[in-house]
């Protein structure tokens, strides 16, 4: 079954990064519960990093615009 389609507007972000992290990302992603490739593994911990800190109230929520 496909998933929906986002309905978040998003954006594309380059980052550059070392191969033993690469390959760490590879090995999350091979549980099957971190995305399908490596950079939706690398989102998946952005997003989980960025909600801690919210919890914690080091940043603020921020406004969601959808598309």
């Amino acid at each position: 079954m496909a998933r929906p389609k986002n309905t978040l507007k998003t954006v594309i972000l380059k980052i550059s990064t070392t191969v033993p992290l690469v390959k760490n990302l590879d090995e999350l992603v091979s549980t099957g519960l971190f995305g399908k490739n490596s950079t939706e593994a690398a989102e998946r911990l952005i997003a989980k990093g960025i909600q801690e800190l919210q919890k914690e109230s080091y940043l603020k929520r921020q406004k969601i615009n959808r598309h």
